[in-house]
């Protein structure tokens, strides 16, 4: 594979050039929840072209103007419910509909009827390209998973990922990539045998979050921080992605998958490779992706003991949260009575590479928790505790650098300070930023940067193959040391997770860093 370390990235502020926008599976969730939404607020921010075209296609029959009715309707609604269009978690202050700016973005919007096994549906996305005023295309698979080979292999086919005379063709594919080591090498083979990698835009929307797209400018525009951040100062590192809904009516989906594979070896993996990742030679999409694939194929390989040694396996039981009762995870709709299906994961992980040996790295994850909350915690080594042997030394707590991803984004550090008094008393104080306090946040799904990355060709905040492979590669251990219903430990919704995965840092003589 040619790597281009010096390629710049291209501006942020410029207008998107014109392209067909194709939806695959234009009824789902996420083309209504959050496509479409962040699609309206890319006009909103004069970002698109006005010759921007977006063309759903399902299997439904329906016309245009109904359609877009429906999009509408759900941006209303959404908007009624108090919060503003095309942010994710309901956003906060005045809310509303741009009725003139939606009118605008709708009459871009068409549907096109199609079974997505039929040539005849490519013949039909063919003529409307040609229809249109420009040959640019991306194709965005928002379907099953089942639906991704055969779809890229079909346009293929009717030609509809050739570029020729300057236009671009890409495609943009959500995860799951894969469901283990073995499906997803079938799947890269399969994509990557009819296009080129740079045509593919594996999307993970954790990288559209503002304050992990900061991860790399924190570390790298300031160098205060590139002096300790090595295993000579940092002790662990803690990566928390925490859920306090439930699977909801994913039932289905959730059966099929679990906690390990649904977050592990996308979102948080992308989350320590950020954050172990050394400096790019430049800001171009190869170098950073580049430096991204090493850190994941340099977490340390474990046998199927050490994988069940070194992880948690967890699913909620019925429980409280908020004052609500709520149920467990084997009696939510589709799920069955007997599941072992774990809802948590806790992993501890090493990074064999020269900045982070002897460092662990614990990853968790779960549904149902006591609160929301997202973060990486780098905890410092401690100081030496000789001058303080004749205080409270036990209260003295570590250090920790926190990057907030959600919900209240920002960064925070740990320090020690004394209390004022006339003796020598230690308290933990915490100093940082909020970006909601220096800037103006906009209301957004988290999918507009990589959208609008994906019009300007910029691959930046996407997984390239070996980054994906790689990841599976590291998770397979636990895959296969999982196999049945072995060690599943229960926890009741509204907690902090199961006792074991406290235990798994205890045996260390670490603590998890506290959920807000």
């Amino acid at each position: 594979m040619a790597v281009d370390t010096q390629t710049p990235r291209p501006s942020r502020d410029q207008v998107a050039p014109p392209v067909n926008l194709f939806l695959f599976g234009a009824h789902g969730d996420l083309v209504k929840r959050l496509l479409v939404p962040s699609l309206y607020n890319l006009t909103r921010d004069g970002l698109v072209d006005d010759a921007l075209r977006i063309i759903g296609v399902d299997h439904n029959q329906v016309s245009d103007e109904a359609y877009r009715e429906k999009l509408a309707d759900f941006m209303r609604q959404h908007a009624a419910k108090g919060g503003k269009p095309g942010s994710q978690d309901g956003g906060e202050g005045a809310a509303g509909l741009d009725e003139t700016l939606w009118r605008g973005l709708a009459q871009r919007i068409s549907y096109l009827e199609g079974d997505f096994l039929d040539d005849s549906t490519y013949q039909a996305i063919a003529q409307r390209i040609a229809s249109s005023g420009t040959r640019n295309a991306i194709f965005y698979l928002a379907t099953a998973p089942r639906f991704f080979c055969e779809v890229i292999q079909r346009l293929a086919h009717a030609g509809l990922l050739e570029e020729t005379d300057g236009q671009f063709r890409r495609v943009v594919v959500e995860k799951p990539f894969g469901s283990d080591l073995k499906t997803a090498q079938e799947l890269n083979a399969g994509i990557l045998g009819v296009m080129d990698e740079r045509q593919v835009y594996r999307i993970d929307h954790y990288l559209g979050k503002e304050t992990v797209q900061n991860i790399l400018v924190s570390r790298f525009a300031n160098g205060l921080f590139e002096a300790f951040w090595n295993n000579h100062y940092v002790d662990h590192v803690q990566i928390t992605a925490a859920e306090t809904v439930g699977v909801e009516q994913r039932g289905n989906f959730y059966e099929r998958t679990g906690a390990l594979r649904d977050m592990v070896p996308n979102h948080l993996f992308q989350l320590l490779a950020m954050t172990a990742m050394e400096p790019p030679a430049a800001f171009g999409a190869d170098a950073v992706r580049t430096e991204k694939a090493k850190v994941i194929a340099a977490i340390r390989p474990q046998s199927p003991e050490e994988a069940r040694r070194n992880s948690v396996r967890g699913q909620y039981t019925a429980g409280e949260i908020n004052g609500a009762r709520v149920a467990g995870y084997r009696e939510e709709p589709r799920v069955a009575p007997d599941s072992c299906t774990e809802t948590y994961v806790a992993l501890k992980l090493w990074v064999d590479n020269w900045r982070w040996a002897g460092v662990p790295f614990y990853l968790r994850t779960g549904k149902r928790l006591s609160v929301r909350d997202t973060e990486i915690a780098i905890c410092f080594k401690p100081a030496p505790m000789s001058p303080f042997r004749d205080t409270h030394v036990h209260r003295m707590r570590p250090n920790y650098l926190i990057i907030q991803i959600q919900p209240d984004e920002g960064m925070w550090f740990d320090f020690q300070a004394k209390r004022p008094g006339t003796t020598l008393e230690i308290d933990n104080i915490r100093m940082g930023f909020a970006y909601s306090d220096f800037f103006a946040m906009q209301p957004s799904t988290g999918y507009e940067t990589l959208l609008y990355d994906c019009m300007i060709g910029d691959q930046t905040l996407f997984q390239r193959a070996d980054n994906i492979e790689n990841g599976w590669r590291a998770v397979q251990p636990f895959l296969d040391a999982w196999e049945g219903c072995k060690d599943v430990q229960y926890y009741p919704a509204g907690s902090d997770g199961p006792e074991a995965a406290d235990e798994l840092l205890r045996r260390d003589g670490r603590a998890w860093h506290s959920l807000k």
